[in-house]
């Protein structure tokens, strides 16, 4: 992925993995983990994101975002 992009997690959209968790096993690279009852994105992992989007697909609360950081007009 590129330093460009960010996956990000709303944290007053999320419920947490007790009621839902989708992201976690949604996500082919593992950029997921927990922390509590929520998921966490592993920094070291972020870089391995494909931008496949199967993580934002999964969560029905829509609390997972793909930022663009930089836009190139080349």
């Amino acid at each position: 992925m590129s330093e460009f992009i960010r996956v990000e997690i709303d944290s007053r959209k999320c419920v947490g993995i007790k009621e839902c968790g989708e992201c976690i096993g949604a996500c082919p690279v593992n950029i997921f983990g927990k922390k509590g009852d929520h998921p966490v994105i592993i920094q070291k992992n972020q870089d391995e994101c494909t931008l496949c989007d199967l993580c934002v697909e999964a969560c029905n609360p829509d609390a997972i975002a793909i930022k663009k950081l930089y836009e190139n007009n080349l």
